[in-house]
């Protein structure tokens, strides 16, 4: 009989509470245990005392995934379980990448068919764990604009930082960085608004930030935008928005197996997580270090 570990979190509200039940409802025949956590201590606590099941499933958001990840990695068992994940997040960014659905009994039942797939994985400078994306510049100051409110409005929370940063952000002059991907530099000269790298396509609640990421291919996506006048940064957030900015002009796109960057420092956005500001900083992709139930 298969095993699952279904980890929710303990400060979800009654909505969810109830969606949770309908999840484990759902996988009948499994042997299937539910803990609540809401520390990386009690997290750590529920991976150690269930040292042999199949499969650890997240129900939760990019958020909530990406501490279920770093936990297996910290105790040396990403190769041992497969992953599941059930998005009961506020953007859900990485399982639109997997083409998970959004309704959490049918995502259930992804789980419960069995199929994996080999699932990339990025590792930053401080040797932390990014499984959807990274960025530095105006990307990273709208999610910090963002997150008075998140809470209250959900995905639109991440409209509402973008647009206040943009309208911040249009006459503050890009930095100025030297980035490097597998060791070679990156030959444009002006101001950066924003550095990208990811595995997944999608950030923010559905942005498409970098739209042909494929997370099972072993590389990095990288997205790099030199737009600088405030009528062409105008331009470039509604391309975004539509998510074909990267054929603009003054944005590069690429991908690669590692990626540096140093000058100005700038704050970082892992996973949502907000870090920085610091003057450095490198990823480097981990081919198939994971195992994932997909549709």
């Amino acid at each position: 009989m298969t095993s699952l570990l279904a980890i929710a979190n303990a400060d979800a509200g009654t909505a969810d509470e109830q969606a949770v039940t309908d999840v484990v409802e759902a996988w009948h025949g499994f042997d299937v245990e539910l803990v609540t956590t809401s520390s990386p201590e009690d997290l750590a606590e529920a991976l150690a005392a269930h040292p042999t099941v199949d499969g650890v499933v997240v129900l939760g958001g990019d958020g909530s995934l990406h501490a279920v990840v770093d936990a297996l990695r910290s105790a040396g068992r990403l190769a041992d379980v497969v992953i599941g994940l059930v998005p009961l997040g506020t953007g859900n960014d990485f399982a639109a990448t997997l083409a998970l659905p959004d309704d959490p009994v049918d995502a259930a039942k992804i789980v419960a068919a069995g199929r994996t797939r080999a699932i990339d994985l990025i590792i930053d400078g401080r040797d932390e764990v990014v499984v959807n994306a990274a960025h530095i510049g105006i990307g990273a100051e709208a999610a910090k604009a963002a997150r008075p409110w998140k809470k209250a409005l959900g995905p639109v929370g991440y409209v509402v930082g973008a647009v206040l940063t943009g309208l911040r952000g249009l006459t503050q002059p890009g930095a100025d960085l030297r980035i490097l991907v597998d060791g070679k530099p990156l030959t444009r000269k002006e101001p950066v608004i924003q550095v990208a790298v990811g595995n997944g396509g999608y950030v923010g609640g559905g942005t498409a930030l970098l739209p042909e990421a494929d997370p099972s291919d072993g590389k990095l996506d990288v997205a790099v935008s030199y737009t600088e006048s405030p009528r062409r940064r105008i331009a470039y957030a509604w391309h975004v928005r539509r998510g074909d900015h990267h054929r603009r002009d003054d944005v590069v796109y690429l991908r690669g197996t590692e990626v540096e960057v140093r000058g100005d420092e700038l704050a970082c956005t892992s996973d949502g997580e907000l870090t920085g500001p610091s003057a450095e900083h490198s990823w480097r992709i981990a081919p198939g270090a994971l195992t994932m139930y997909v549709p």
